[in-house]
């Protein structure tokens, strides 16, 4: 038996078969339960419990979702750009030069309901270490954010958190914030979603891993030190259905410190520079359960860790609670004997504390066999003894049964072409207002203003632009590009479909900048994975995301899902958010969307059908959900994109901008706000489709004065249909029919599209 009184070692779990354990209470199905039992050949420990609870919990195992997402996999493109694909913190490409970018999105949606700030900061810390573990500066972040209804007195309580807790911490880590979305939802008014994306760069060879080789080799957990808050909290929170009964239960939400943070990036670049890293893993969710057995399972399979050794702030924690300790700002790292002074040193220079908590062990073929062999002791005691690939690699995996939902004929069947249309060009006008001014596609300089976007000097567009785009290299003018988009409304209408033009508008919003996209990754927000039709939904969506990304050549480096975003039985719209990363040869090429080259040509390119199911119009006017979403054309996708991309390295177009929600009427609108010249132009008999439909594959491009011709052969090279639709200048938007016109003064439509938020947010 121990000899520390109370602690439940592995003697004691021998000697004590029968003890009733909490695994219910930790989110552990009865059966995951019993297959512990089975693996270890006996109960496990409270610590060992904890490990599993947390490793298999549904936000850090996947175990509902893998099934679907190994298709990913299967289905992945060609691409000699990719170096580092799924299963690593995050995926790595190469954009030349003998450069490296690395990208991932992840949510943090729960723990920003329950305490805005701080599980928005700590959204934004999580993956900015994610990037820095792969061996790369963190260069930039974005965000994608959803809400209820922006007049909701729960939005007004979230929204103001969360904006203040990604623009503390990133402005404090000095980081871009260099673009993403705003939408607002009855759906999320209890389960806002909080995705937050960071993009690093790096040279080839610096790209690290999460792996324990070499026996001998010393483990070192080194930045903050670990204490109660967060004990569980992103993979119990993110792993079950959020009520008003289980909220009270929940653990606390970590707290970020940006500072120190900063500190731990330096000194981490400093240590990879110095080649004093042979391993490395951040602690984000699951804390030190994660690390220990990830960096184990990457290796030799062996570990030996004393967990009194770890640094508290809180010195009555348990072991159990050490390993489930969500504490953030630390990393843990496999360091050679011979260079542990040396790497202690420059710890100790960034005033950074790091502390040697274990080494890797070697195992026998019966102990590779079983998964590896972790231990960790406690004052002596051993409390862990487990393989820990069964932990990292090995947890369940579910095939959750779907279906489709007996609704969603009702709901497709009920066509938004049917609602009632403007009556005049003064409707028209008044509805175009309306839209151009509605939450979530009007101005977001409430939200965006808070945030840096410029730090570092080396961003080159930004917010409110089709993507933000920076330099990788003080020596280079190559740069990438990255946008996000989701629309849960035409995911709602059909979640195959509604996925591809998430990932079509992403694509078409890096090439409006002159980029060609490259890779992606994803955020997969749904509801619960035990409900058959979300399962269809999340079913639906991944298949319909491998298929668009094989088609048009893009891996899927890497991303996160989301589940049991809903309050009872009532689930979120399936929200998937697609991140596309592109790079440009030369960012002095880039195209913004602002129209400002008084007497250029606006050209549209791009086939326009009736198509309002899912629409802004449909929805900000008549307050409409149904009907199918517009049509997905990949190939056309592909080619527009190549135009766009083409025509800004040849200098033909000035600026562009893609077509997505609220259509040609707030395309146009925004482009004549950023660029502060009017655009004239004409248009069909049907005013109304011209204006508010949201068919895909579709932008307006300004035309330098004398390239008209030249756009129109490329356009033509690559069979992109084209109309030079009118041209820029003057001091209001008009869009001219043959049975008359709509005019708006730019006064008139800066007034109603910076309007809205501030107007809501006003005292908040």
């Amino acid at each position: 038996m121990s000899e520390v009184p109370g602690l439940d070692t592995v003697a004691t779990a021998h000697a004590t078969p029968d003890t009733p354990q909490p695994y219910a209470e930790l989110g552990m199905a009865k059966d995951e339960y019993e297959r512990v039992r089975e693996i270890l050949g006996r109960r496990p420990t409270a610590a060992e419990l904890a490990i599993y609870s947390v490793m298999w919990s549904e936000h850090c195992s996947y175990k509902s979702s893998k099934v679907h997402l190994r298709q990913f996999g299967e289905k992945a493109p060609e691409s000699d750009a990719l170096l580092v694909g799924m299963g690593e913190n995050a995926g790595v490409v190469d954009v030349g030069e003998g450069n490296a970018v690395t990208f991932k999105i992840e949510s943090h949606n729960h723990p920003s309901y329950v305490e805005p700030h701080q599980g928005a900061a700590t959204g934004v810390g999580g993956i900015v270490r994610d990037i820095l573990t792969m061996g790369a500066r963190p260069v930039a972040v974005m965000d994608a954010l959803r809400f209820g209804p922006a007049d909701a007195d729960d939005t007004k309580r979230v929204l103001p958190g969360v904006v203040s807790g990604i623009s503390f911490y990133g402005n404090c880590l000095g980081l871009p914030n260099i673009g993403g979305e705003i939408g607002f939802g009855p759906g999320y008014i209890g389960n806002p979603l909080v995705n937050a994306l960071c993009v690093g760069v790096m040279k080839h060879e610096d790209i690290k891993l999460a792996q324990a080789p070499g026996p001998g080799n010393k483990v070192v957990l080194f930045g903050s030190t670990t204490g109660p808050d967060g004990i569980g909290g992103a993979s119990v929170l993110a792993s079950a259905t959020f009520d008003d009964e289980s909220h009270a239960k929940r653990p606390s939400v970590q707290v970020g410190d940006p500072f120190m943070e900063k500190l731990l990036i330096e000194c981490s670049l400093e240590l990879y520079a110095e080649d004093m890293v042979v391993g490395i893993q951040d602690l984000g969710a699951a804390g030190v359960s994660c690390a220990t057995t990830e960096l184990a399972a990457g290796g030799t399979g062996g570990m030996r860790i004393q967990l009194d050794r770890v640094p508290l702030r809180d010195h009555r924690l348990t072991p159990e609670e050490i390993l489930m300790s969500e504490s953030q700002e630390r990393m843990m790292a496999i360091v050679e004997p011979a260079k542990m002074d040396a790497f202690l040193a420059v710890c100790d220079k960034w005033g950074i504390l790091a502390t040697e908590i274990g080494e890797v062990t070697d195992v026998t073929p019966e102990e590779a066999e079983r998964g590896g062999r972790l231990v960790m002791t406690w004052h002596g005691e051993t409390v862990v003894d487990m393989p820990p690939r069964t932990a990292s690699d090995e947890g369940p995996v579910y095939e959750r049964p779907y279906a489709r939902p007996d609704s969603q004929d009702a709901l497709q069947s009920d066509d938004a072409a049917a609602l009632p249309r403007p009556k005049d060009d003064t409707e028209l006008r008044e509805q175009l207002l309306r839209v151009l001014g509605a939450p979530g596609v009007g101005d977001p300089t409430w939200v965006t203003g808070q945030y840096d976007s410029y730090v570092r000097g080396d961003t080159v567009v930004s917010t409110p632009h089709d993507s933000g785009m920076i330099r990788i290299a003080d020596d280079s003018d190559r740069g990438v590009a990255l946008a996000t988009d989701g629309n849960g409304r035409f995911t709602r209408l059909d979640p195959y479909t509604g996925t591809r033009l998430a990932y079509a508008e992403a694509y078409r919003n890096v090439a409006a900048t002159g980029a060609r996209p490259l890779a992606v990754t994803n955020c997969l927000n749904f509801g619960s994975p035990e409900d058959p039709g979300v399962m269809w939904q999340f079913a639906e969506a991944t298949c319909g995301l491998a298929d668009a990304c094989k088609q048009l050549g893009t891996p899927v480096t890497g991303g996160n899902v989301s589940f049991y975003n809903q309050t009872g039985d009532v689930a979120i719209n399936p929200t998937p958010v697609i991140g596309v990363l592109g790079v440009i040869d030369d960012v002095n090429a880039r195209l913004r969307s602002g129209f400002d080259a008084d007497g250029a040509h606006v050209f549209l390119l791009g086939e326009t059908r009736p198509e309002f199911g899912g629409s802004a119009w449909a929805d900000v006017v008549h307050e409409h959900l149904g009907g199918l979403p517009p049509e997905v054309d990949l190939a056309a996708e592909a080619a527009l994109g190549e135009v766009l991309a083409t025509a800004a390295e040849r200098g033909l177009a000035t600026a562009a901008h893609d077509l997505s929600d609220g259509g040609l009427g707030v395309a146009l609108s925004e482009s004549a706000l950023r660029g502060g010249q009017g655009i004239r132009v004409e248009v069909s008999e049907d005013v109304f489709t011209e204006l508010f439909s949201e068919s895909a594959a579709r932008a307006i491009v300004s035309v330098r004065p004398g390239q008209a011709e030249a756009f129109t052969a490329l356009a033509a090279e690559h069979g992109v249909p084209l109309r030079r639709i009118g041209t820029v200048g003057g001091d209001a938007l008009v869009v001219e029919h043959p049975g008359g016109a709509v005019e708006v003064g730019l006064d008139d439509l800066r007034s109603s599209y910076e309007a809205a938020l501030p107007a809501l947010m006003d005292g908040v």
